[in-house]
């Protein structure tokens, strides 16, 4: 396949651009989205995007820290992640194992939305006796309803007592809760009189190409199951009168997660933020080199992923509302 990116530029734009944020606070939580260190869905949307290009960036965080996030429920439950098919305690393991492979420094996991579940306290005493210290985060419904209700789960939770001023926050998948463990740290720290801030590491949707970019919809269709949907970012158009891309739940969470922070920080744009694309980081739309490649690689993959969702939802490892959304998608590319 030919090229169309280049991860060179790419992975030195990409790092650059976190340690400048780095500068503006004493201590930065950085929630890294996606897969840890190996890419497979931005290697073949993205011809010439290395797999280990995430792990390449990490080593040269020097300093950092990865603290490893699980959704309690996600341990309990018996779905599986990927083309591997391994459960949320498997891929957990496999994360844990390679972050030891590549030198990285992980020593933290924080069990989140825990209400007892049994597998969650099974896999903790697992965790402990290869080295880790484990904490859990108890569930708390609704509090992204309410600014007091997410200030007092904030208060309840335990303080992880991290040392590193760059703490880098991984999860085997979504919503393992990352974001609210970020968020309880920096309430914590802001009692303590710390200068803590909060940033995502993006690579999709990649901000400054359309929503209807191939490449974007490739986004859309990985993430078929959580019915993520891209669109244009309405917060950064009237901040800053451009257009930009960003997705549902980062928009739709924005003015609530703004309000936390506000009432945490004190601060009328907490983070320096005046919108959800501000929070990331994304220099993916920049190391592009062919467009067209770019495009029809994507296409390839949303068509490779409808088929494989076509067969889970068969083996019934998939609801038919992931395939309604497939089906959605591909109307799309056709148009």
């Amino acid at each position: 396949m030919k090229k169309a990116f280049d991860s060179a530029l790419y992975i030195r734009l990409q790092t650059a651009a976190i340690l400048k944020r780095l500068k503006k606070f004493k201590r930065l939580y950085l929630e890294w989205g996606g897969k840890l260190l190996y890419d497979g869905h931005a290697s073949r949307v993205l011809p010439g995007y290395e797999i280990t290009a995430k792990a390449k960036i990490l080593k040269k965080l020097k300093g950092s820290e990865i603290v490893y996030c699980i959704n309690a429920k996600d341990l309990q439950s018996r779905k599986v992640l990927g083309l591997a098919n391994l459960s949320y305690e498997q891929q957990s393991l496999r994360d844990l194992r390679d972050i030891k492979k590549f030198g990285l420094k992980n020593k933290f996991v924080v069990i989140t939305r825990f209400s007892g579940e049994r597998k969650a306290l099974g896999f903790a005493e697992r965790l402990e006796k290869i080295g880790k210290d484990v904490y859990f985060h108890k569930e708390v419904k609704g509090y992204t309803k309410s600014v007091a209700k997410a200030i007092q789960s904030y208060k309840s939770q335990p303080y992880v007592p991290i040392q590193s001023n760059l703490i880098v926050i991984s999860g085997p998948a979504g919503g393992s809760g990352k974001m609210a463990f970020a968020l309880s740290q920096i309430y914590h720290e802001k009692k303590k009189d710390m200068d803590s801030g909060f940033m995502k590491f993006e690579t999709f949707p990649i901000w400054n190409l359309d929503p209807w970019h191939p490449v974007n919809l490739a986004y859309e269709a990985a993430t078929a199951d959580l019915q993520d949907k891209v669109m244009a970012d309405p917060y950064y158009r009237k901040a800053y009168g451009k257009k930009a891309t960003n997705y549902n739940r980062d928009i739709e969470n924005f003015s609530i997660l703004q309000a936390i922070s506000r009432k945490i920080t004190g601060k009328k744009f907490p983070y320096g933020y005046k919108s959800p694309t501000d929070m990331g980081v994304n220099m993916a739309g920049k190391a592009i080199t062919d467009d067209l490649a770019c495009r029809q690689a994507a296409v390839a993959e949303i068509k490779r992923r409808y088929k494989e969702y076509e067969r889970e939802y068969r083996q019934k490892r998939q609801p038919k509302s992931t395939l309604i959304r497939m089906r959605q998608i591909m109307k799309k590319i056709k148009t």
